[in-house]
């Protein structure tokens, strides 16, 4: 049962909170008993007053006691639009104390992308990725914490942290399985809103059954802690009268008694009735009653300290409030003395240069709740200034212009946007969105109205897709852009659209723009973008005889500018997903490179084209056979996206891409690695996206391809890798790959069915490339035994259509699905042919399986052996273990065995 009277030592915001400490206590332990046991989280949760903040500080004693390093921060109530806050109180004190080269080789990569949130870098050119500055501050806590075991983080009152940094406190604590760290949250049960609640949600879940849920004090230990403040002569109804005024609440009940003190109250039943009034100066009204008093400069310059919200110091407070320094020393003195404003905890308090907080942020809310409004935005506008004379830049001054009164402020709309820009800068799109909107409201000159509208749309594409349709075609709508911006602002509306799902209006909305621009490289651009669009639909719906346009239109292209090289570009996917020659492909791809490589102005991380662009022109590659050339540009796209930051879904698609090319090539187990990497990432940006189905399509082929057929099947279950299919083609065909799993299951009227439909969607999209949609092979073969001659003409066309795109591996695979079809000689002699083909192909897997077949088939003990080694180094299993039950029959000798497997 807990004590009604807690240890000694104990201070009366504990009172009654004896569990609560030994539960700390008990977590701190496992902490220090071993450095390479697994992190946790341990959260506090109750109401406003009653004392998560003293259980902090209680943690805090207890972990230094030990010998942990402690680093805190607090969430405050006016700071939630301040980007990156929490986080930056956190990590500064560890970062601060760091050389700033000590602090570059502890970051790593990771400096140039986190080290501008954390404020100990300068940003770079353009929009960071805010899921890549994310993991790079996961990666930056990681690391230091690494260096600093035991480490314990204490996060006061989570439920007012920015958004930033809840987006990074639920990632880091996923990791903690990895990271011996002890993470303590505090938080109220409510007051939580928008994208914070499945922040905290998630830092809930791994906590688990580690919480603490704070109750209100009993009547029992009410009376106890008014004892030991008042002493024991405070009488029974005394004691009841204070818990009923203050409901046991322990912030209440320390601040009543405080003031029972100071008033020299008799703490007997006649002084009872005075209690209830003396509550209520405690907070909301009665304490700004409480505050008048004092006088008409101590409330300035508590509104003052209140509009400040952190690192408040007695001079910005002064100049805030109008009056001299002597004034506000005093009028600080008397807060102090009032129990409204404390000295921050040297040891305990975040590194914010202050000089000052409240006392309890029940206080400030009230302080900053009684200021009336018309004087509250005023005092927020001279703040601002106060915080740009500081030399602490517009971003951080953000969030007292978002709150000034809007009044056609031409300068105050600038400011806004440059804000904006700050924010973009270091990676908190969310923070641009609302002063790009706060400067909508002001509102803008007509002039620079639409500007504005189409910096909203650019802030806002990685976050909200809906919202930037508005914005775009809101700006779209009035004048004011210059051609320029306003071709930029149709692609990237273009963009949204398909990041939304409206992948048909994107290509109308792009058609239209084109068709009111002149002939030149803006009307060329479009024109690149809308064949794009209409390139990656999978839907049947694309402009009459577009093939065709596309092909006349890049006739005339050499490469000279990027708009050019973006046609040749797609004449060549459009080409290769056509079956066309590949060397025709080939060479429309070269074509679209400068010296070999990618043009300036078309790389990975250049805003202009997107990655889509030059996810086609590697797929062209790896289609064709020039997997050297496709590698190359999947692990540039790889190394960009890294370099950069950038670790949403760009990345995932780079893994995705890079997985296909290791497939291709058949390197089977990378292959495998790199697109779980994919799918891991996929699945933090979102399901359904396009990236996530080439993740998941790319993976249950490989694993295919590997023989693990079971685990294929658990990942589509797992994933959702079933009908109905995306908007967007997925390479390779979706439908042929889950068509191929439903036979490899033994769901063969079911494969079959799949195999069908994809056979219908190919046509209706003239997809005739065999590799690429591969449902004719395994159709083919599934229906050789109940209907040979549908088989055979299946088999015929895809080896015409192979022959046709004239690859070693189309052949190859079309001679292979031929000997599958035939028997005896002709079987060996079709085998045969396939792997002379095959054996010229960059795909090693398929040059594997091509060897083992033709040794089964020609029963020949050394193709077998050949065929085991190369399925083994292709980390093939299944294929391998299928060679060495072939070799068994023969009686051969043994080679080795498959992993996992044993020999009878």
């Amino acid at each position: 049962m807990t004590e009604v009277r807690p240890a000694a030592a104990a201070s009366a915001s504990l009172w009654e909170r004896d569990e609560e400490v030994a539960v700390i206590e008990r977590v701190v332990d496992q902490l220090c008993a071993d450095r390479s046991s697994s992190g946790r989280v341990h959260l506090l949760r109750g109401d406003a007053g009653f004392g998560k903040t003293a259980l902090l500080a209680e943690t805090r004693r207890i972990a230094e006691a030990r010998g942990c390093t402690v680093w805190s921060a607090r969430g405050g109530e006016t700071l939630r639009s301040v980007p990156f806050n929490v986080v930056r109180q956190l990590l500064q004190p560890a970062l601060l104390s760091l050389h700033p080269e000590e602090a570059r080789e502890y970051l790593g990569d990771w400096y140039d992308i986190a080290g501008p949130a954390l404020g100990i870098a300068e940003p770079g050119e353009g929009h960071a990725d805010p899921q890549g500055v994310c993991d790079g501050l996961v990666a930056a806590v990681t690391r230091l914490a690494r260096r600093d075991w035991p480490l314990v983080l204490l996060v006061d009152d989570a439920h007012w942290a920015d958004q930033e940094t809840l987006r990074w406190l639920a990632a880091f604590v996923e990791r903690l399985d990895d990271l011996s760290v002890l993470v303590v949250v505090a938080r109220r049960t409510s007051e939580v809103k928008g994208d914070a609640v499945q922040y905290l949600d998630a830092v809930a879940a791994v906590a688990g059954q580690s919480v603490t849920s704070l109750s209100a004090l009993t009547p029992e230990a009410v009376a106890g802690l008014t004892r030991a403040t008042l002493g024991e002569h405070a009488d029974d109804p005394f004691c009841r009268e204070v818990w009923a005024v203050t409901g046991g609440n322990p912030y209440d009940t320390v601040e009543l008694l405080a003031k029972v003190r100071d008033r020299a109250l008799v703490p007997g039943e006649s002084s009872a009735t005075e209690l209830r009034p003396l509550n209520r100066s405690a907070r909301g009204g009665g304490l700004v009653d409480r505050l008048e008093q004092l006088g008409v400069d101590a409330t300035r310059f508590a509104m003052a300290a209140a509009i400040l919200g952190a690192g408040i110091t007695v001079d910005q407070a002064a100049r805030l409030a109008g009056m001299r320094h002597e004034v506000a020393v005093r009028c600080a003195e008397l807060l102090r003395t009032a129990r409204i404003l404390t000295t921050p905890d040297a040891v305990a308090a975040p590194a914010d240069d202050g000089d000052l907080e409240f006392v309890h942020p029940l206080i400030a809310t009230a302080v900053y709740d009684s200021i009336p409004e018309g004087l509250r935005k005023a005092m927020h506008g001279i703040a601002a200034q106060v915080v740009i004379d500081a030399g602490k830049g517009l971003a951080a001054a953000s969030r007292h212009l978002l709150q000034v009164h809007a009044d056609d402020d031409e300068e105050l709309v600038e400011q806004l946007r440059e804000a904006a820009r700050e924010h973009l800068a270091v990676g908190a799109p969310d923070a641009a969105r609302r002063c790009l909107e706060r400067a909508l409201a002001e509102p803008p000159a007509p002039d620079v109205h639409p500007h504005v509208l189409y910096e909203l749309g650019c802030a806002t594409l990685l976050v909200s897709p809906a919202r930037t349709i508005e914005h775009l075609r809101t700006a779209l709508a009035v004048p004011g852009l210059d051609n320029a911006e306003r071709v930029d602002a149709v692609y990237r509306l273009s963009q949204a659209l398909t990041h939304n799902d409206q992948l048909e209006e994107a290509v109308r909305t792009v058609e239209a723009e084109a068709a009111r621009q002149p002939a030149g490289p803006a009307r060329m651009r479009l024109q690149a973008v809308q064949f794009m669009w209409e390139g990656i639909h999978a839907g049947e719906t694309t402009s009459p005889g577009r093939s065709a346009k596309l092909s006349r239109l890049a006739a005339t292209c050499t490469g000279r500018d990027n708009a050019e090289r973006a046609l040749l570009i797609l004449r060549g996917f459009d080409a290769m997903t056509h079956g066309e020659n590949a060397e025709v492909v080939v060479e429309l791809c070269d074509r679209a490179l400068v010296n070999g490589r990618l043009a300036p102005g078309l790389g990975w991380t250049d805003p202009e084209w997107g990655l889509e662009l030059l996810m086609m022109l590697a797929s062209s590659y790896a289609y064709t056979d020039r997997l050297d050339r496709a590698e190359a540009l999947f692990n540039e796209a790889l190394r960009a996206y890294v370099t950069a930051g950038w670790s949403g879904g760009h990345l995932a698609l780079a893994h995705a891409y890079l997985g296909l090319g290791l497939r291709r090539r058949g390197r089977l187990r990378e292959a495998e690695e790199s697109l779980r990497e994919s799918l891991r990432i996929a699945e933090r940006v979102g399901r359904g996206l396009p990236l996530y189905w080439s993740a998941t399509c790319n993976l249950v082929d490989t694993l295919l391809a590997r023989g693990h057929v079971q685990e294929a099947w658990d990942v589509a279950e797992q994933y959702g890798f079933a009908p109905p299919y995306p908007s967007t083609i997925v390479l390779p065909d979706p439908r042929s790959v889950r068509g191929r799993l439903l036979l490899a299951v033994g769901r063969t009227q079911d494969g079959v069915n799949e195999l069908e439909e994809a056979e219908k969607a190919a046509a209706a999209r003239g997809h005739l490339n065999p590799v690429m949609v591969p449902w004719a092979a395994d159709l083919a073969k599934a229906l050789a035994g109940e209907d040979p001659a549908r088989a055979a003409r299946l088999a015929s066309d895809a080896r015409r259509q192979a022959e046709r795109f004239g690859t070693d591996t189309a052949i190859g695979e079309a001679l292979r699905c031929a000997a599958a079809l035939e028997t005896g000689q002709r079987a060996v002699r079709l085998a045969a042919q396939a792997v002379t083909y095959l054996e010229a192909s960059p795909c090693q897997y398929e040059h594997a399986a091509a060897r083992v077949e033709y040794g089964i088939l020609s029963r020949s003990a050394s193709e077998l052996q050949r065929g085991l080694t190369l399925a083994r180094s292709c980390d093939a299993d299944g294929l391998a273990l299928q060679a060495q039950t072939a070799l068994d029959a023969l009686g051969a000798p043994a080679v080795g065995l498959v992993p996992g497997q044993t020999r009878r």
